[in-house]
């Protein structure tokens, strides 16, 4: 789902972007899959997909919270570590890793950054 705004979602426009970086090689992880999920009505429904670019950043075009604007929502990002070791003919202990994350406020910009390496990650909230 690549639209700026889900009507059966009801998702108003807000700001997440992420940026793989491969420790073991040093250098940025293209082609990651990414996939961006709202979690409403007690289930995850996908936002947004596609694959981290030759610098390994990836923005959704579209994201946000309800647009009736109660309160915060709740997000995932889902990136497909798996088929990207595959792809280096590397082994990993983790082919999919998942941040959980809340949205505040949708005007703000929410960058979550990925530090990846075969048998570990790391995450925070960058700027």
């Amino acid at each position: 789902m690549t639209a700026a705004s889900d009507p059966v979602l009801g998702l108003a426009s807000a700001h997440v972007s992420t940026h793989v970086l491969d420790t073991r090689l040093g250098r940025p992880a293209a082609d990651v899959p990414v996939r961006l999920d709202a979690y409403l009505d007690d289930t995850w429904r996908p936002v947004a997909e596609g694959a981290t670019d030759a610098d390994g950043r990836w923005s959704a075009p579209s994201g946000g919270r309800p647009a009736d604007g109660a309160g915060p929502a709740t997000y995932r990002l889902r990136f497909g570590t798996g088929p990207y070791f595959a792809g280096l003919g590397v082994a990993t202990f983790y082919p999919e890793v998942s941040v959980i994350f809340t949205i505040a406020d949708p005007g703000d910009r929410h960058h979550v950054p990925l530090l990846l390496s075969p048998f570990g990650y790391s995450t925070y909230r960058g700027s």
